[in-house]
């Protein structure tokens, strides 16, 4: 008779134990950001109560809100413009047949691989070749560099799953292209679409490092207003200023992401 020796298992796992480790790891310091952000003392190190005085602080500094102003403004247009060119880009990459796609498909996503360093110096460097003017609006046109690839890219794996077959129908019972592509594929395509603009929306709301290079004198972006207080320690109300990002960021990327999930199974 065979006697099948039974293998208990390990109550947790090496696997859990490491997803534990990284989860404390990534967010233990944003929860040590959102303690100290209520903490009464103007010294982070020194609890010495708890208070929301950091966030009313907030809502009366002119310099906070300039720069939140000067955010947002960017944020909406730099999206606004990709929302456009990127979905007509995504549509064309993948409905047409042109010479030099492969080239001009890989050069399109290249602002997603390229360093955020090299894509602000070229800018610079741009600006300066031609001897444009740093403001508000040159920060605009480079943050539609990466924008534009974002919206492009969650547009196209929307593509992928839509049926071609749709728009030769509509064609055939007498629509023209910018009929088929109006009311047949770019219903299909609005969660694609929203999702990508929330998504480009976040990581231009929170570029430091483009903004820094491409901006005009007295156009400071909310992220470049941070790092200039910064340079004189951490303070509580620059807690609750990235706390309050945190938690949008969060929020806006959270119902990006669940609007392309639903449109994926819709």
């Amino acid at each position: 008779m065979n006697i099948s020796k039974s293998h208990k298992k390990p109550l947790v796992s090496w696997q859990a134990v490491f997803s534990i480790l990284m989860y404390v790891f990534m967010y233990l310091p944003i929860m040590v950001l959102g303690f100290y952000s209520f903490n009464q003392s103007p010294y982070s190190a020194n609890w010495q109560g708890f208070t929301i005085k950091w966030y009313i602080k907030l809502l009366s500094d002119d310099r906070i809100l300039s720069a939140l102003k000067n955010s947002l403004i960017v944020a909406l247009c730099a999206v606004s413009i990709s929302a456009v060119l990127g979905t007509l880009m995504a549509v064309g990459l993948a409905r047409y047949q042109f010479f030099g796609k492969k080239l001009y498909q890989g050069i399109s996503y290249l602002p997603l691989i390229i360093p955020d360093i090299a894509i602000a110096v070229a800018t610079l460097v741009f600006l300066a070749a031609f001897a444009i003017p740093l403001s508000l609006w040159t920060i605009v046109a480079a943050h539609v560099v990466f924008c534009l690839a974002y919206v492009g890219l969650v547009v196209s794996s929307r593509l992928t799953n839509l049926d071609p077959h749709l728009e030769e129908a509509a064609l055939d019972l007498g629509a023209t292209p910018v009929q088929a592509f109006i009311k047949v594929l770019l219903p299909q395509l609005m969660p694609g679409i929203v999702a990508g603009c929330l998504l480009a929306f976040v990581l231009s709301l929170d570029d430091f490092l483009i903004s820094s290079f491409t901006a005009g004198s007295g156009y400071n972006t909310l992220p470049m207003e941070i790092f200039s207080r910064i340079k004189r320690g951490v303070e509580p109300d620059i807690n609750a200023l990235s706390m309050l990002l945190i938690v949008a960021s969060a929020i806006v990327a959270l119902i990006a992401e669940s609007i392309r999930a639903l449109g994926d199974k819709n």
